[in-house]
């Protein structure tokens, strides 16, 4: 099978259309040479968007490999658009060593679908008291940039403080889950009219802003650089907003689920929709969906995090936080931001790709369609729809809450360095071995 392939009639994130011709995993010009043996894609109707950028998923293996593996979730990574994934380190045993994360890396090169980036702990086995081996983990072969406790908080000031004076050595980033732990204890969702309704313990907005209030003055006072992982509140806004017009080196994400929906569905008692952070307000909701469009939260990121039925399909109090988001991310996002005209598809290739591939320090990643850069690629059909259906995800999890749902934008092709992952929105099952190295 040819390794050349020539996109046409597509239209550009920028709204300009043009063809693109790859060969050799690289974008190679816009016209299709003479006698190339190129397969031709026809992209009329279609956006073609640099491949996606994920800084935030749970990809569970070592460990917890009846949630998801990576090669699983490299399965949803790529019928979702992505061509990077960032894996975040609760795993078993936890990432907080140079040879968990170098196994994680192995395991993305051996999938091949995407880029899988190790995220290191921040703090030994998670439990927020003394630093992990973070410049080991810096000069592994994975070359870990971003450390983050992901599902726990680094509560501790002074341990927060040592772990942002540490990663300047090597231009890393502190990525924070904003969640005081003495505030939330036991807590289930949201705190507020809903939770008091249902008789659930609340999970107050102040919980996550005190946090990022405390951490963009800790990142001011060392010099360094903070990543607040998924902002759910409107004050957690406004704290973002002062710290970056203060000039202080942050940035920000937001997840699909906290973009669309809201602490009511608590009301079903369906664990689908718990999740950590919890589901908050129409205001909040708002806010966000403002934050992101004007840039004050920088990116989207899936917080794509499966869980076993048995994890789900009980008594919510008893069940597990998380939701997936891999497949159904762009799809929330033309929903959500594009649908709604605030962001145009300029601003979703920005704020779903590029950003988060400088923010992460991600080679190849992110990049302009230029001649030269390689052939990360997402297609999408705007005009297009589907129903999202947990029976056919690619993820080893059935945890979606839009199960059911119709959703605006057919992704139909992904490109890897240059090999599709997918064709005609179905998965490519044997893959160029150029694209598995």
């Amino acid at each position: 099978m040819s390794n050349k392939y020539f996109i046409s009639g597509g239209t550009l994130d920028d709204g300009n259309k043009k063809n693109i011709f790859i060969s050799d995993g690289k974008i190679s010009g816009f016209e299709n040479p003479p006698n190339s043996g190129a397969q031709i894609i026809d992209a009329t109707g279609k956006i073609i968007l640099p491949g996606l950028v994920d800084l935030h998923t749970h990809l569970r293996e070592p460990g917890k490999e009846d949630s998801e593996t990576v090669l699983s979730a490299s399965r949803a990574a790529a019928k979702g658009g992505f061509t990077a994934l960032s894996a975040m380190p609760n795993t078993s045993p936890v990432a907080d060593t140079a040879g968990v994360v170098e196994q994680v890396l192995r395991l993305g090169v051996e999938a091949g679908l995407c880029d899988v980036f190790p995220i290191g702990a921040v703090t030994k086995n998670l439990q927020g008291s003394e630093l992990s081996e973070i410049g080991a983990m810096a000069d592994s072969a994975a070359a870990v940039r971003i450390f983050s406790d992901d599902g726990h908080c680094v509560s501790n000031p002074a341990v927060m403080r040592r772990a942002l004076e540490y990663v300047k050595k090597f231009d890393g980033v502190i990525a924070q889950h904003a969640q005081d732990p003495d505030l939330t204890v036991n807590a289930q969702m949201n705190e507020g009219v809903v939770s008091s309704v249902l008789g659930l313990k609340g999970w107050p907005a102040v919980a996550e802003e005190a946090i990022i209030a405390r951490d963009v003055l800790l990142t001011e006072h060392v010099q360094s650089r903070l990543h607040v992982c998924h902002v759910t509140t409107a004050g957690g806004v406004e704290i973002i907003r002062w710290a970056k017009a203060r000039g202080i080196n942050v940035t920000a994400e937001v997840t699909p689920h906290h973009l669309l929906l809201t602490d009511d569905l608590a009301a079903s008692y369906d664990p689908v929709y718990k999740v950590n952070p919890p589901l908050r307000t129409e205001k909040d909701v708002h806010a966000l969906r403002e934050a992101l469009a004007e840039g004050i939260i920088d990116i989207v990121a899936t917080d794509h995090a499966p869980h076993p039925a048995e994890n789900k399909e009980c008594e919510w109090q008893e069940a597990a936080f998380g939701m997936l988001g891999l497949e159904t991310a762009l799809s929330i996002i033309a929903l959500t931001m594009v649908e709604t005209k605030l962001l145009d598809w300029k601003g979703v290739a920005e704020r779903f790709s590029r950003s988060p591939a400088r923010i992460g320090r991600y080679a190849h990643q992110g990049g302009e369609l230029n001649v030269g850069e390689m052939a990360n690629l997402t297609l999408i059909d705007p005009a297009a729809s589907w129903r999202v259906d947990r029976n056919l995800v690619a993820s080893r999890s059935r945890n979606t809450p839009f199960h059911g749902m119709e959703l605006p934008g057919v992704i139909t092709e992904t490109f890897f360095r240059g090999v599709p992952t997918l064709r005609n929105a179905e998965l490519v099952q044997q893959l160029n071995s150029e694209n598995s190295r």
